[in-house]
């Protein structure tokens, strides 16, 4: 489609040429979809200054470093000195919406990002279900998406082809910002948007080649289509300059066939053939080997080979193999590598290993969980090896973003806050509580809605309790974006002190999406445990067990929740698919003195710690325990010990 430029009034005898071209001269093909203009025919900008919001950093993770420090060696500078670990960046790790994400860091990074590579959805309506294994992995249940994987990255003021154009051209014109004079971005994507990508890409960066991914694997299903076989992924290559941008050539080994041909010797014995009256030597074509085109057949996808060592629980993984060649032909090493839809974590893996720095982000928090897994192994592996490797942060937006949501949508004010919370969870507000603490009832329960920018904490649940116990109800439902840690044993406390049945509720992040109309609210999970400490000479050492744990069950599919709930009951256990201890806790930053994880092929889970960790002096500390379920959710206590 196209739409006029408007021009300055000429004379009508005035002739056209450069200095008074035609109108018709000025039109632009362009994709043009519903919102890219307002009702003047202007584009729309993007607000980036109210979109540029703190991120709030809440992990520390160097796991060789942590975990020598939290056994308490003596030799720590020694291990410092060995240690391979590179001190002149933090990577991160950024969980959250990724158009809130990269504005926020263009104050720090703008025009310093050196390659981008991104694999967004596809389009809207993209499946996130999986099947993920429980326990030993014998068994399997289906992960249905969340509400908000299910609307993925659609804008949110819309649906459809429109709002997925938009969504990605605001992200596309950030991302822009964010590259180097010299740096490249690609995209990868697959038959239904491909064609619209492209002309969106074309807004904003300079065309440089279409490659092909040959995915082809031949399914009793695809036999049956009656067409031809689909066997391609499509990557767009684009740079911020279309000549001066950073580019390896890569190459490949010759294929047997090719080398047959030297089948000549020279005196110096050395094998060539004759190309058009010139010798080509056999050991300068190996040494060289063949340049890779824009075809790329010699990447195998995990359709092809589902069983590969590296695949994870994560549907949309891309080997490792496809980002190695992309980062090693489009950056160096030390350059700043960036994925915004990053996963399983593939491109910050690979990054990693090639010595380049990155930054990842995402908003779903499973794609965050297996992220954090598969990084701090790698950790840990390029240490045994020797091999540099750098530490890394996990952001997310956390409070900033709520507050952003609260303040733009909700004019600021707390009771629109707490009416739209109310609304969601099918409570009505009270015209008159009893209690200030007491804003809705459901039923016969009242409800109390936290704060925006707080973490309820059991001093607040008291008061909260005291007031319903006061109004005479039986039932409290406490709805807070964030608890207090171990806020469980309190509410168990109160219940037997009040005879009061306590529930309490997370919030869910959904609300905060313009259109959303229903949201799924998830009950805290419950998770105990007790520090065990044994002597070592003069030391006393501490670890942690695991004593009890009861996961979150609100994204099992219905015809599955009675089966889950009784193995729930039987066994928590397995139901935790990560958990760390962090022994000298301070209240944000959670530093990974200890952890542990199952992986596909691993499924056992220590229930027990073994860091053996010993304090410095004599003094009261804070241990911290966090324990991450199948689902991606989190959920953290904490413990005080006395050295």
């Amino acid at each position: 489609m196209s739409r006029k430029v408007s021009q300055a009034a000429v004379p009508a005898s005035s002739p056209y040429g450069p200095a008074n071209p035609h109108p018709l001269s000025t039109l632009k093909t362009e994709l043009v979809w519903e919102g890219k203009y307002d009702e003047y025919g202007n584009r729309r900008a993007i607000d980036v200054a109210g979109l540029n919001i703190p991120l709030q950093k809440i992990e520390r993770i160097d796991a060789p470093r942590d975990s020598a420090a939290a056994a308490g060696q003596q030799t720590l500078d020694l291990f410092e000195q060995k240690t391979s670990r590179l001190n002149d960046f933090r990577n991160r790790l950024i969980w959250g919406d990724n158009k809130l994400v990269l504005a926020s860091l263009l104050a720090e990074f703008k025009g310093k990002i050196d390659l981008i590579y991104i694999d967004p959805p596809f389009d809207v309506g993209a499946d996130f279900t999986m099947s993920l294994p429980v326990g030993d992995g014998k068994e399997e249940f289906k992960k249905e998406q969340s509400t908000i994987e299910a609307v993925a990255y659609r804008d949110m003021w819309g649906k459809g082809t429109d709002s997925y154009l938009h969504m990605m051209s605001e992200r596309l014109a950030l991302m822009k910002e964010l590259l180097s004079e010299r740096g490249s971005i690609y995209v990868h994507c697959d038959w239904r948007v491909s064609s619209m990508l492209r002309l969106l890409l074309d807004d904003f960066f300079q065309f440089q080649r279409e490659i092909i991914w040959d995915i082809s694997v031949l399914s009793g299903y695809k036999s049956l289509a009656n067409n031809w076989i689909r066997g391609h992924d499509t990557i767009w290559f684009y740079t911020k300059n279309d000549r001066e941008f950073t580019f390896t050539k890569q190459s490949v080994p010759h294929r047997e066939e090719y080398l047959k041909r030297f089948d000549k010797v020279d005196k110096d014995g050395r094998r060539y053939f004759d190309g058009r009256g010139k010798k080509r030597y056999l050991d300068d074509a190996v040494a060289k080997g063949k340049s890779v085109g824009d075809v790329w057949a010699d990447i195998m996808s995990f359709q092809q080979i589902p069983t590969a060592a590296e695949r994870l629980a994560y549907s949309t993984q891309k080997p490792e193999a496809l980002l190695e060649r992309i980062i090693k032909a489009s950056s160096n090493e030390g350059d700043l590598v960036a994925d915004f839809f990053c996963g399983s974590g593939t491109t910050g893996a690979v990054a990693e290993r090639l010595g380049r720095r990155w930054i990842l982000a995402d908003l779903g928090r499973f794609a965050i969980h297996t992220t954090r897994k598969r990084l701090i192994g790698l950790q840990s592996q390029l240490h045994e090896q020797n091999k540099p490797y750098r530490a890394f942060d996990v952001y997310n937006l956390g409070r900033y973003e709520r507050q952003w949501w609260q303040q733009e949508r909700l004019n600021g004010a707390d009771e629109e806050h707490r009416r739209v919370v109310l609304q969601f969870y099918g409570a009505a507000p009270s015209a008159s509580p009893a209690s200030p603490l007491l804003h809705g009832t459901k039923g016969s329960a009242l409800c109390h809605v936290d704060g925006i920018d707080s973490i309820f904490t059991a001093e607040e649940l008291r008061e909260a309790v005291q007031a319903a116990a006061a109004a005479g109800a039986k039932e409290l439902h406490i709805l807070a974006w964030e608890f207090q840690m171990d806020i469980r044993s309190a509410a168990t406390a109160l219940n037997q002190e009040f005879g009061l049945q306590i529930r309490l509720v997370y919030i869910p992040r959904e609300i905060l999406e313009k259109n959303r109309t229903h949201v799924t609210f998830h009950d805290v999970a419950s998770l105990s445990a007790q520090l065990v400490k044994r002597k070592e000479g003069k030391k006393t050492r501490f670890d942690v067990e695991l004593t009890a744990f009861f996961p979150s069950l609100a994204e099992v599919p219905e015809k599955e929740l009675e089966v889950m709930n009784k193995r729930a009951v039987e066994n928590g256990f397995d139901f935790i698919d990560f958990w760390a201890v962090d022994f000298d806790y301070k209240h944000p930053l959670f530093v990974h003195h200890w952890q542990d994880f199952r992986t596909r092929k691993a499924r056992q889970l220590k229930t027990t710690s073994d860091a053996g960790h010993a304090y410095d002096g004599r003094g009261k500390h804070t241990v911290c325990v966090k324990v991450v379920d199948v689902f991606g959710c989190e959920t953290s206590l904490t413990l005080e010990v006395t050295a």
